[in-house]
């Protein structure tokens, strides 16, 4: 895939997504799908409350779209990998959806129950595994990044993939608490994927859709930077991380997804810590978590936070790319 190739890709995704947005936010407003916020969360959010929220279907939309039309255009047409991602995306996306419609629509808060969430996360990952095992290059392998060593860990393997993806997902979705703050790590995520896809590991079917991705997310920033007039709700979050989490797996990149995700697991860790401490010693260790909103509460603005943990993410996504390319 050429130079040409891969822009063509972000500015067709960035497309969709901007000129679909001023038709679906309004559509979203007169439905009365607004966010509820939790009382419980930082005071300065509640101005939010009754912003659109489901935001996520546009995403998810512009992503297989513009897939299937670059992917049509390639010589091999499209390749299983593809199909893999976009099951992945849509249906971790559909079950973010209920789990928005739920909260936004029949007013229950807290939306799907845990148990209901993990058990739809299982099973998505479990098709994508067998799918995954029927394939003839399919191995049971992991890697140590930036290495030739690997190991087979046989049957252990289709442990991993659940815990992957169901483990992504969930970290994205704590990460999208601040106006533009998942859009923007998840756009710089998926980036330094698409490089490793196109120019370290090739595969171009990969490489579309990670593309697709960072055109999407860029396109639903212009409307989710702050002050947001849109947010992505568990439609997007739980969709893009269970595709990350996929696309690790279809590279062989299983354990660089920890250095890409890094603000993904920091944020997770917080959360983990947060509890931890709580129930054990009866003490906070942040004054609120996931992460970012203890910088809110010590008085970062939004945007402060938001462009810090950006950056973060990019020097992540700077080392993985260093450990895996080598540029």
């Amino acid at each position: 895939m050429n130079i040409t190739g891969l822009l063509i890709t972000i500015a067709v995704a960035f497309l969709i997504t901007v000129l679909l947005s001023p038709i679906f936010i309004p559509f979203l407003r007169r439905l009365k799908f607004g966010q509820s916020i939790r009382e419980e969360g930082p005071e300065s959010h509640q101005k939010k409350s009754g912003t659109p929220t489901m935001g996520g279907v546009m995403i998810v939309f512009s992503i297989v779209i513009t897939s299937l039309i670059m992917g049509m255009r390639m010589d091999t047409g499209i390749g299983y990998e593809l199909w893999l991602l976009l099951f992945v995306l849509f249906g971790y996306g559909l079950l973010g959806f209920l789990d928005d419609y739920i909260k936004v629509v029949m007013k229950r808060n807290l939306g799907l129950t845990s148990k209901q969430k993990l058990f739809g996360q299982i099973i998505i990952a479990l098709v994508f595994y067998f799918v995954l095992r029927g394939q003839e290059d399919f191995s049971s392998a992991i890697a140590i990044p930036g290495t030739t060593v690997e190991f087979d860990i046989g049957w252990f393997y289709a442990i991993l993939i659940i815990v992957m993806l169901v483990g992504a997902s969930n970290a994205v979705n704590l990460t999208d608490g601040l106006d533009g703050l998942l859009a923007g790590t998840a756009a710089i995520a998926f980036g330094a994927f698409a490089i490793i896809a196109w120019y370290g590991v090739p595969n171009d079917m990969v490489t579309v859709f990670a593309l697709a991705v960072v055109g999407a997310l860029l396109g639903f920033l212009v409307f989710n930077a702050h002050p947001a007039k849109v947010f992505m709700g568990d439609t997007g979050s739980l969709a893009l991380g269970g595709a990350i989490a996929a696309i690790a797996i279809l590279l062989k990149l299983e354990i660089l997804l920890v250095i890409i995700g890094g603000v993904f697991v920091i944020e997770t860790l917080s959360v983990i810590i947060q509890v931890i401490s709580f129930k054990t010693t009866g003490k906070r260790i942040f004054k609120m978590s996931p992460l970012h909103h203890h910088y809110e509460l010590v008085g970062w603005s939004e945007w402060r936070v938001v462009t810090t943990f950006w950056s973060v993410g990019l020097l992540f996504a700077i080392l993985a790319i260093y450990i895996e390319v080598g540029i």
